[in-house]
């Protein structure tokens, strides 16, 4: 165990930074549920606005944090002689990755896809009401169930992190 000298251990600096990644990289994503929803009732044009901020998240936050919180929870295990084999630690290092690849393969190509193809609609459009096509709507509705169930697999991790079953 290292001991650092404002009385803080090593085990306490790594849970400070796990919860602070969660909190930070991981809430922020939450409210990327209202960012569509906003932007079609102001102005479907705010949309490549929309998929540039998701895009900026999950690249330049959340994905730094699912590095932070897995480095961190292998320092945690390690530290503390839990054994990687439990079911919560399992389960919940196999949910970090899977929202790591969900990002990476998912998120962040279909924020740029999606950006680049309402964009090109904005412009075919011109001037006055714009409506994106059902095809981007399609994709986008997509986009949004994935975020629901990244959503849920967060929301499943923080409880196998606070409740620790069968340990």
């Amino acid at each position: 165990m290292i001991d650092l000298p404002v009385a803080l251990t090593g085990y306490q600096l790594s849970v400070w930074i796990h919860i602070t990644a969660v909190v930070v990289g991981l809430g922020m994503t939450f409210a990327e549920a209202v960012l569509f929803p906003v932007a079609m009732k102001l102005d479907a044009r705010h949309l490549p606005y929309v998929h540039r901020l998701q895009l900026t998240i999950n690249r330049y936050v959340a994905s730094p944090a699912l590095l932070l919180i897995l480095i961190t929870g292998i320092y945690q295990v390690s530290d503390a002689g839990w054994e990687f084999g439990s079911f919560w630690i399992s389960a919940s290092f196999a949910i970090v990755i899977l929202i790591g690849g969900i990002n990476g393969a998912y998120f962040i190509p279909a924020d740029r896809r999606l950006e680049a193809m309402v964009t090109d609609e904005i412009s075919s459009a011109g001037e006055g009401a714009f409506t994106p096509s059902a095809a981007y709507q399609q994709q986008a509705r997509v986009e949004g169930m994935i975020g629901a169930l990244t959503g849920i697999l967060i929301i499943a991790a923080i409880f196998l992190m606070v409740v620790k079953p069968g340990a």
